[in-house]
């Protein structure tokens, strides 16, 4: 869950910094894993920056992205582009059944 909240504040705050803030973000979710979806006003393609020093701030927002999603990209839009990421289920997927158990179980 924190790699997903990381991603989205990360997707968003590019968007923010280079882009004069997101128009639109959008979470899909499915059997395949999760669409996170940020959309903005600019039609300039996101640019991974060299690799300096990790120590220092800034400039390392879409790596985590390239570390932490299992894909990303971007596609142009009529007015502007959007930065898409792919997050894959958790691992292990969660049993059919939890386990638990509610009042019908108690006969209740």
């Amino acid at each position: 869950m924190e790699d997903v909240l990381l991603l989205v504040s990360e997707a968003v705050a590019n968007a923010c910094l280079h882009a004069g803030g997101p128009s639109e973000l959008v979470l899909s979710h499915g059997a395949e894993g999760l669409l996170i979806e940020v959309s903005d006003r600019s039609p300039d393609r996101p640019v991974l920056r060299p690799r300096g020093d990790p120590a220092l701030p800034g400039g390392h927002g879409l790596m985590v992205l390239e570390r932490l999603s299992r894909s990303w990209g971007w596609r142009p839009g009529a007015t502007g582009k959007t930065v898409w990421l792919e997050v894959p289920p958790p691992w292990p997927p969660p049993p059919h059944g939890d386990g638990g158990h509610d009042e019908a179980d108690e006969g209740g």
